[in-house]
């Protein structure tokens, strides 16, 4: 037998055109699968023979390739005969896997009993039911499953339609997750709102006890009191406003102050008020309000005190005007007693002074030199007796509105420089410095700016007993004068400060005893007020004090 040699080139040729035939065979059955052919022409014994894929529709099996649910095809011992891309995805495994597999397979052990009534149900008629699928994770993908039948060559077959819940299961749980979070944030609102209800009546309850106690206090106390917006509207008055006055509520809310108070004391009272609400600083004036049972004005002082929230803003007003017409007329009664015995002291005591000084000056015969120094400290007791006495008429008069004042071009230099040589005599234990800034001329009386002067300047020596320096200043503040008196001694507390100008009120200091009626700084702030100037004080405690006034310059 001759045998055939076959050259290794020959193999590789014969190789090429296997791979390349079994290439077009595997392109021809994924033309197939896919629906891209509709035919077959198929070349046997020389003839040519054509194939019709009769249940292969394109345009259906791309819509089956391209939807979003799973689709498979079983026959009736559930081989799975065709599936699409999307139930190969679903389950985790290849397409080419997947063909030719039961099934049941895919459906837990915990699903089967329901799978199988739901495919004996299918073979019947159309349904559809949830159920859970087994990947190859061996994780549960919740679908919902449809049966129909269909019909192909081979036979009756099951198509079954697998559209994947998990995303819908997920939201569902999410959604019952978010329904009992909502059911308890609801429980708790409405306790929190049954709380909130029981603090509101509390508070309500609360609020009526507090009212009605504050409406009882208001209604049985003497003063008139009332309560005002932040713009000045009166919201309240309390009984007593309406059994003085007489007013019936609607006559009160239309201008019942400018029905009750004396005309001469209204107009000062509505811009004290008005200047109140606009500042926010405590209103405070004295007026005179009509009585209805007799028609007599009395004198009252009205006050009112803002009340401000945590932000510092007004909510209202309270005021109270109480009747001071008793001691108003005590007071009268007081001025005048010490005019008159003001004026009836100096008489004895300007008696007395001369013949002291006739004592002093007797020159026919030498007098003991004890006698002279006891009427030289008579002299002095009655210098200050004398100055005392001024000082009560002075305020007499003040309270009278008779101080005299005769106003003339006054140069602030030779009244300071005056009051310092004046005050070199009587306190020769001080030294008294003068910084002057210029010759500052104003309108007014020398004798009683040289008394306010001194007044400044004894107390600056009174009140500082270890430190003996007494700074005095002049300068221009704006269009004034100012004058400025500075000592080093005990200083003043803000409460202090804010008295020091009343009548009869006195600075105590517990380390030395001071002499005085207190009413030097009273007469000295009436006498620059009638210059039309200001007086004021700064200090602090136990570091001296700096009091000035301000004249307005020529």
């Amino acid at each position: 037998m001759e045998q055939v040699r076959i050259t290794y080139e020959e193999l590789l040729n014969e190789n090429d055109e296997l791979r390349m035939r079994l290439d077009e065979a595997n392109d021809a059955i994924e033309a197939i699968r896919t629906g891209q052919v509709d035919a077959l022409i198929v070349n046997s014994d020389g003839k040519h023979q054509l194939f019709t894929l009769k249940t292969a529709d394109q345009t259906y099996r791309v819509f089956i390739e391209k939807m979003n649910e799973g689709a498979v095809t079983i026959n009736r011992e559930g081989l799975i005969l065709y599936c699409n891309s999307r139930f190969a995805d679903m389950i985790g495994m290849s397409l080419e896997k997947v063909i030719g597999l039961s099934f049941n397979t895919f459906i837990p052990p915990s699903h089967q009993n329901k799978f199988r009534e739901l495919i004996n149900h299918g073979w019947q008629e159309d349904c559809k039911e949830e159920i859970e699928l087994l990947n190859c994770h061996r994780e549960l993908v919740p679908s919902l499953l449809s049966c129909n039948t269909l019909e192909l060559d081979e036979g009756l077959a099951l198509s079954l339609i697998l559209t994947d819940l998990t995303i819908l299961k997920d939201a569902e749980k999410q959604l019952k997750i978010k329904n009992e979070q909502l059911a308890d944030a609801h429980s708790a609102t409405e306790k929190l709102n049954n709380e909130l209800e029981d603090i509101v009546k509390y508070r309500t309850n609360e609020l009526f006890l507090s009212r009605e106690h504050f409406k009882h206090l208001a209604n049985n106390i003497p003063q008139i009191t009332w309560t005002n917006l932040p713009d000045g509207q009166v919201n309240y008055y309390n009984q007593q406003w309406y059994s003085y006055t007489g007013l019936s509520n609607e006559e009160t809310v239309q201008n019942g102050w400018e029905k009750v108070i004396h005309p001469d004391d209204l107009r000062n009272t509505l811009d004290k008020y008005l200047a109140a609400l606009k500042s926010g600083e405590v209103f405070e004036a004295e007026n005179r309000y009509r009585r209805s049972e007799d028609s007599a004005y009395r004198w009252h002082l009205s006050r009112a005190v803002p009340l401000r929230n945590e932000d510092g803003e007004i909510v209202f007003w309270a005021g109270t005007a109480t009747d001071i017409e008793d001691q108003k007329k005590e007071m009268e009664r007081k001025d005048e007693f010490i005019s008159i015995a003001s004026h009836e002291l100096r008489t004895p005591l300007t008696s007395v002074k001369g013949y002291l000084q006739l004592i002093l000056s007797y020159k026919k015969e030498e007098s003991p030199a004890m006698v002279k120094q006891y009427a030289s400290k008579a002299n002095i007791a009655i210098n200050k007796l004398q100055h005392l006495i001024n000082d009560l008429l002075d305020v007499s008069k003040i309270q009278a509105g008779r101080l005299e004042y005769a106003f003339s071009a006054v140069n602030l230099s030779d009244v300071i420089k005056t009051c310092i040589e004046n005050a070199s005599h009587i306190y020769p234990d001080n030294k008294f410095t003068f910084e002057d800034e210029n010759d500052f001329l104003v309108f007014g009386n020398a004798e009683r700016l040289e008394q306010v002067v001194m007044n400044l300047v004894s107390n600056a020596v009174k009140y500082s007993q270890q430190n003996k320096n007494v700074a005095i200043k002049t300068g221009k503040h704006f269009n004034y004068a100012r004058v400025s008196v500075t000592d080093y001694g005990i200083g003043l507390s803000d409460e202090e400060k804010e008295r020091v100008f009343e009548r009869f009120y006195r600075v105590e200091d517990k380390a030395h005893m001071s002499s005085g009626l207190g009413m030097g700084l009273y007469i000295s702030a009436e006498i620059i007020r009638n210059h039309k100037g200001e007086i004021s004080v700064e200090s602090e405690l136990g570091k001296g004090a700096t009091f000035y006034f301000d004249l307005p310059l020529l």
